[in-house]
């Protein structure tokens, strides 16, 4: 398994991204490194994205925290121009592509931050949605304007946007293409929190430091047992948080974490 060290020394050679180790070397910051387009999704970057999220898989990272670069965006949204030029069946294709990518990220196991800089519109908004949780500056905007493009959203959003928000939010935010300020966003759960831009970046490795310090294979099955078992029936969903519960007593971050609390010192956990 890939340290984070190792993880970033192999994602190195990709064009459109950038892999910085964080917190300590025990997470990942990934930024679109594609300014002069805003970061704008095209097919070549949708797979370096999905070539980093099968390496990240394979590591030991803790967290990873996803941004944009520059000051303007996040991810701006799908290359239009790319798009310009597609037949349908390039559309699929494209489609299909992104979806499968932001899927592998939305299964990683470990805890994902989508670090919302700016611009979150489109296939960037798509992409946030694919994280566990998002946190945006005050300046942030995002939305699904697809529908003013004569488009709908095709990396998940009319998918993962109504599984956030609700049903009627989601139509709402969809049939109207209408961008929102990152405080509206944060009022409709689709946020987690809001931060000035000064402190926004010091705000985002606190709460990433956070998680790393905290049980990784605890984070993993709370991760998988949310996933597993949100839209599940209550009973069903009960009997997998169970499963994962007594299946955590076989690791040595158990015994570890419950010993440190008796013992009134910080836990040393090693992911085993």
């Amino acid at each position: 398994m890939l340290n984070v060290e190792s993880l970033c020394s192999r994602l190195s050679s990709l064009k459109w991204l950038k892999a910085e180790a964080t917190c300590g070397g025990l997470a990942i910051r990934l930024t679109v490194n594609r300014p002069e387009a805003m970061n704008a999704l095209n097919p070549e970057v949708i797979a370096e994205l999905a070539t980093a999220f099968a390496a990240i898989k394979d590591s030991n990272a803790r967290c990873m925290i996803l941004t944009g670069a520059g000051e303007k965006a996040f991810v701006a949204g799908a290359d239009i121009k790319a798009m310009t030029t597609m037949t349908a069946a390039q559309a699929d294709e494209f489609a299909r592509a992104g979806q499968k990518a932001f899927r592998l990220m939305e299964q990683l196991s470990c805890a994902t931050i989508a670090a919302v800089n700016g611009f979150a519109l489109g296939g960037g908004l798509e992409l946030a949605l694919g994280c566990d949780m998002i946190l945006a500056t005050e300046t942030a905007k995002l939305g699904l304007p697809e529908v003013s493009l004569g488009l709908i959203p095709g990396f998940g959003g009319t998918q993962r946007l109504a599984r956030s928000v609700g049903l009627n939010r989601a139509r709402e935010m969809v049939f109207s293409g209408n961008f929102y300020k990152a405080a509206e966003a944060r009022e409709m759960g689709l946020v987690n929190q809001v931060y000035p831009v000064e402190t926004f970046q010091a705000e985002v490795e606190k709460l990433a430091t956070t998680i790393c310090q905290r049980g990784p294979l605890a984070i993993r099955m709370a991760k998988q047992a949310i996933l597993d078992g949100w839209d599940a029936p209550l009973d069903v969903g009960m009997s997998i948080e169970a499963k994962h519960f007594s299946e955590l007593f076989h690791s040595k971050d158990q015994k570890e974490g419950t010993l440190a609390f008796v013992q009134k010192r910080a836990p040393q956990f090693i992911g085993e």
